[in-house]
């Protein structure tokens, strides 16, 4: 097994068609994968979804169920989210094979997280906010409507094709940083600061607010923060309240 492949995690959030999970076990370990996450799954586990995943039970075994998508992804320094459709706010926007190509790099440094939305609706705005990129399947527009199995299986046909060109070609991994990239749980830490600190200093209505959060994380989700530079705006926002409520303290005793 490929450590950078195993470096790389398919998340499915909440699916309801537990064959669609043994499929999706099938055609990772077909493809040389094996780090399955499974958010709130309607039916799990399931004989339904031993008899799909025929000879890669063992992956399905070793599946990981967890309770929400941040769990899934905290520990991730880059994650992709599935999107079938444009949004009103568009998002860094991957094809199969380019998902493939930076995943397969940066697997070498951190664990990296493909995540899959429901049959029926996909992923929800707010958990597509939550990831650095989408990634689209170019499927015919007369028929557009793909498998959620067969969605897994062209994404890990992707990553085994990248991970044997790195490997025939003996290319160099991603670019190297000084500072590890920042997880997504501390990231999401990061955006309830902001927002709290947005709030107090009267910058931000959270009964009124627009789509502000939503484009402040397609921007810092877009740069990629690092630990270090999380730090430093953690400790910018902290600075940012202690002065507002001190300022707040003295209004209230010179009355």
């Amino acid at each position: 097994m490929s450590t950078l492949l195993g470096n790389i995690r398919i998340v499915l959030v909440e699916t309801t068609h537990p064959g669609n999970i043994g499929g999706t076990a099938r055609a990772m370990k077909n493809m040389g994968l094996s780090s399955l996450y499974l958010v709130n799954p309607l039916e799990y586990p399931s004989d339904k979804a031993q008899w799909r995943a025929s000879n890669a039970r063992d992956t399905l075994a070793a599946a990981k169920v967890v309770a929400s998508l941040d769990d899934a992804i905290a520990d991730c320094g880059l994650v992709i989210g599935t999107s079938a459709r444009d949004r009103r706010i568009p998002w860094p926007l991957f094809n199969p094979k380019e998902c493939a190509a930076r995943s397969v790099d940066e697997a070498a440094q951190h664990p990296v997280a493909i995540v899959f939305g429901r049959e029926d609706r996909g992923l929800t705005n707010e958990e597509l906010h939550k990831c650095h990129y989408h990634v689209h399947i170019p499927t015919n527009p007369d028929y557009s409507s793909l498998n959620l199995a067969a969605a897994v299986q062209v994404i890990c046909y992707e990553l085994r094709m990248s991970w044997l060109e790195r490997e025939n070609h003996d290319q160099e991994s991603a670019r190297q940083w000084d500072i590890e990239p920042a997880t997504a749980e501390a990231v999401e830490h990061y955006f309830r600061h902001l927002e709290q600190t947005m709030i107090d200093i009267g910058f931000h209505d959270p009964s009124n607010p627009r789509q502000t959060m939503t484009r402040l994380r397609r921007l810092y989700n877009r740069i990629r923060l690092d630990e270090m530079e999380l730090s430093i705006l953690r400790g910018i926002l902290t600075g940012t309240q202690r002065l507002v409520n001190s300022r707040t303290v003295n209004d209230k005793e010179s009355l």
